[in-house]
């Protein structure tokens, strides 16, 4: 990768690092090699569960513990960072073996949510925890101003409440595609629904969260919301 394109994520995650190769350690995957950016990912997964935490907890006065625990549970998932890896147009920017990117790991959500995490610990070495706390609660922005402690529901819970409520049937999951090396799989998992005419697809490295991925993007189509 040239120092280019490292400056181009620089700008898109808005930090510029002074230590170029912490970036490029967050970006490495370990199927490229024994220096990756797993140890990268340990630290960023701590100072991001405690940034979101401290955030929920000043956002949510009168939240209680379990309400909390959800909405945390709900923004660091790896669904959530892999979508915010997405929006970085990240995966272009990892570095694979050569195993995973010809099975198209830079597209893979468990190996984009790691490298999120391994660029929070990056930005931390780089420039300390208030540089970092900052950097994590500007990309979470929109998510943290449109939650609401009823959010924290689980999706499929919430999902199946609406059609209850409105006398339809209960959606269907089904599993229909298992990608990737056992170690990093991927699940795609369809949802029908009814008052959908296509059925709604969500994809995860597990089949529960697939299923959870699948049930908010139904429920976002029949209400309407993005």
């Amino acid at each position: 990768m040239t120092d280019l394109h490292l400056q181009r994520l620089s700008k898109r995650l808005g930090h510029s690092f002074v230590q170029q190769d912490l970036l490029l350690l967050a970006l490495t995957h370990r199927s490229h090699g024994s220096r990756n950016n797993e140890r990268l990912e340990f630290l960023g997964d701590s100072i991001l569960g405690f940034t979101i935490s401290a955030a929920l907890f000043e956002r949510f006065p009168d939240g209680r513990e379990g309400q909390m625990s959800r909405l945390r549970a709900q923004l660091v998932s790896g669904e959530t960072l892999a979508k915010l890896a997405r929006e970085m147009d990240l995966g272009p920017c990892l570095q694979l073996g050569e195993g995973e990117m010809k099975s198209g790991g830079h597209r893979r959500a468990s190996i984009l949510a790691d490298a999120v995490e391994a660029i929070i610990g990056a930005i931390y070495l780089d420039a300390g925890l208030e540089v970092a706390r900052e950097r994590i609660l500007a990309w979470y922005d929109s998510r943290l101003q449109s939650l609401a402690l009823d959010s924290a529901k689980d999706p499929k819970t919430r999902l199946q409440e609406w059609l209850q409520a409105r006398q339809k049937p209960l959606p269907e999951y089904a599993v229909i595609e298992v990608g990737g090396q056992e170690h990093a799989q991927e699940f795609v998992v369809e949802c029908r629904v009814a008052g959908l005419q296509e059925p709604v697809r969500g994809s995860a490295g597990n089949r529960r969260a697939a299923e959870k991925a699948a049930a908010t993007a139904a429920y976002a189509r029949l209400t309407g919301q993005n």
